[in-house]
């Protein structure tokens, strides 16, 4: 049988910033075998931002009420698998919920998972879990060795997302009447977060965008935010800075899809690790962030791709056993990032 015809399950729910990871393995499949049917398994509410991807053949969603709804989320996921004869399902979290995918499907000659002491006997290929040490493009890679049975794999590790050049131009517009100048730079900052142990202080984060501010007046500052809290905590901040004109606040994306056509029209990032700043790599823009205490810069900051993607942690400063998330985010002081932050921009916005 042509190896090009297998057909190939990838299993990846959780938040936005693990999926937009897992673009390098699912174009590592597409390069491989390029006439694979390769179908994704994500949450619902991220299923537009891949809309179009040259490597997936079939996006299969589940709504947050079929994930919590024991009965309906057992028979999605066994008709998904019964209905197509797979031979290889990638399970990327290996969870009691996700190994349901392979465990109905024995006669999969391929079921890739990750070794844990519940999932042996489900997977007849279990991975080593990631480490501390071990970045997530490296790990995510490496659920597709099982594969090389079927040919030497062509691995890439660039993120990707297809958004259009039809996309990109009318957010652009927008950008345009919002008052954007594309003569000049234009850096998406990432200026609070969701949860406040992944979130650099605000007064630590005030101070250093007040020193943009001054030292780089012709930078176009867009603030991100999501709504609610993050909305209120972005306002409360550029109030505080006195509402310059060289920030753009009012200026937001609807969806995740046009916050990556937002960001294909922004020059760079700067601001705290999360969803927005996958998004942003895609794109190809160079990125700075403040790194959470809680995840491992080497983990989740991407290396050896072609895009910049520098960050900083508070191991980097001080040893931090023993430290609360806040007690290790307050390392990070603005005195530390700023000497960062200004090589960036010379080295990415060349001001």
């Amino acid at each position: 049988m042509d190896t090009n015809k297998k057909k190939i399950l990838v299993v990846r729910f959780r938040q936005m910033g693990d999926a937009i990871l897992t673009t390098p393995l699912l174009n590592t499949i597409r390069k491989s075998f390029p006439d694979a049917r390769i179908d994704f398994v994500l949450n619902e509410r991220l299923a537009s931002l891949f809309k179009g991807h040259p490597a997936i053949s079939n996006i299969i969603t589940f709504t947050d009420e079929e994930r919590h709804n024991t009965l309906t989320y057992i028979k999605k996921v066994r008709n998904t698998v019964k209905s197509t004869r797979y031979d290889a399902i990638i399970d990327m979290r290996s969870t009691p919920n996700t190994m349901l995918f392979a465990l109905f499907s024995p006669g999969t000659p391929l079921r890739i998972g990750i070794r844990k002491p519940y999932t042996q006997g489900v997977f007849n290929h279990r991975m080593e879990a990631c480490s501390d040490d071990e970045n997530m493009i490296d790990h995510n890679l490496s659920l597709a060795a099982p594969l090389n049975i079927w040919g030497q794999l062509d691995l890439q590790r660039d993120l990707s997302l297809a958004i259009s050049d039809e996309e990109k131009q009318q957010f652009r517009q927008k950008m345009e009447q919002a008052g954007i100048d594309f003569a000049k730079p234009v850096m998406l900052v990432g200026v609070t977060a969701k949860l406040r142990d992944k979130t650099w202080p605000d007064e630590y984060m005030a101070q250093t965008v007040k020193h943009l501010i001054k030292e780089y007046p012709g930078l176009q500052l867009i603030f991100n935010y999501a709504p609610d809290k993050e909305e209120e905590n972005a306002r409360r901040m550029y109030g505080q800075l006195g509402n310059p004109e060289n920030i753009f606040i009012n200026l937001t994306a609807q969806s995740p899809r046009e916050l990556a056509a937002m960001a294909a029209n922004c020059d760079a990032y700067f601001g705290n690790e999360g969803g927005t700043r996958h998004i942003v790599h895609a794109m190809g823009k160079p990125s700075l962030v403040i790194c959470s205490p809680l995840a491992s810069k080497k983990t989740w900051l991407p290396t050896a791709t072609s895009i910049v993607a520098r960050g900083i942690s508070a191991s980097d400063i001080l040893p931090t056993k023993g430290l609360t998330p806040v007690e290790q985010y307050r390392l990070i002081t603005p005195a530390h990032v700023l000497p960062q932050l200004r090589q960036f921009i010379a080295d990415t916005l060349r001001l």
